[in-house]
């Protein structure tokens, strides 16, 4: 399998979502979670209100049966993975679908969000370890 099959095959589980509507999943309770590495964020900002989990401790944070996981990631809530132009985000959120998250990922990534002139604080924050 191809990395490009490997993507189709992750997108064809997500419905994703665009940069307006990640927002109002997020006004909504949907938890945004930003996998961009620490140096992204630093130099383009981050998502207001957005979680930071660097993708290798992903799984291990939203499992909603897992003993690491965050207090918010209880299964309830819809994650939004975020990277920066919508590639790795789709395998994220797909990982995340089979742990049983409801998840999907930003289609165009942090990029789209700051071309759609979305809110963007400075960043970075440390990242959930």
């Amino acid at each position: 399998m191809t990395v490009e099959e490997m993507l189709a095959a992750a997108r064809s589980t997500l419905n994703r979502v665009g940069p307006a509507a990640a927002r109002e999943l997020q006004d909504d309770g949907a938890l945004i979670v930003d996998i961009r590495p620490e140096a992204n964020r630093a130099a383009e900002g981050e998502i207001p209100g957005s979680v930071q989990i660097e993708r290798i401790h992903l799984e291990w944070r939203l499992d909603p049966a897992g003993s690491h996981r965050l207090p918010e990631a209880d299964g309830s809530r819809t994650v939004v993975v975020v990277c920066n132009e919508g590639y790795a985000s789709s395998l994220a959120a797909a990982d995340l679908r089979r742990l049983g998250v409801p998840a999907t990922d930003l289609d165009g990534g942090f990029r789209a969000w700051q071309a759609a002139g979305l809110p963007v604080r400075e960043g970075p924050t440390p990242a959930v370890p």
